[in-house]
């Protein structure tokens, strides 16, 4: 099963791209035992159309063409907070279901168009608050590694505990 990250605009170099590619690199050593790919990271250039709306149709195009029959997992702050235990029960149930990949989809400066967020079969939210895409993509990276460690029983993830 493939794994992708689909994004609007270009990570400059810096910290954000350095810590994107780490959780990569750690989710491609990790994933071939749990019969994932590694991390397809896909920049899509954002639109020049004169109109926000037209630029977010146009996009939408190409990160609709990218991710072509895979799960989409759009993150959006209309979206669920899922646990990342839930999170990772959801990749697990789609690898098991055979199907042929993941792509998480951040949109661009504009946000997305709605039509992408209707073809998702999940859109989460990291909260209510307007966060950089260059963060967001680091967040992404890190929650599917973290899922990939939840689904391997690896002690990456340590989830809340309970003091009462």
């Amino acid at each position: 099963m493939r794994l992708s990250l689909l994004a609007v605009g270009r990570l400059k170099s810096g910290p954000e791209r350095e810590l994107v590619e780490r959780y990569r690199q750690r989710i491609d050593a990790m994933g071939r035992s749990l019969g994932l790919s590694g991390l397809d990271h896909i920049e899509i250039p954002e639109s020049r159309a004169r109109r926000e709306d037209d630029r977010r149709v146009e996009e939408a195009s190409a990160l609709l063409d990218k991710a072509g029959s895979s799960v989409l997992v759009v993150f959006d702050e209309r979206g669920k907070s899922p646990s990342s235990e839930a999170f990772a029960a959801r990749i697990r149930q789609w690898r098991d279901e055979g199907r042929p990949g993941i792509a998480c989809v951040i949109g661009g400066p504009d946000g997305l168009d709605p039509g992408v967020r209707q073809r998702a079969e999940l859109v989460v939210s990291f909260g209510a608050l307007t966060m950089p895409h260059q963060i967001v993509r680091a967040l992404v990276a890190e929650q599917l590694y973290r899922a990939l460690t939840i689904i391997a029983g690896h002690p990456y993830h340590r989830g809340g505990h309970d003091d009462s």
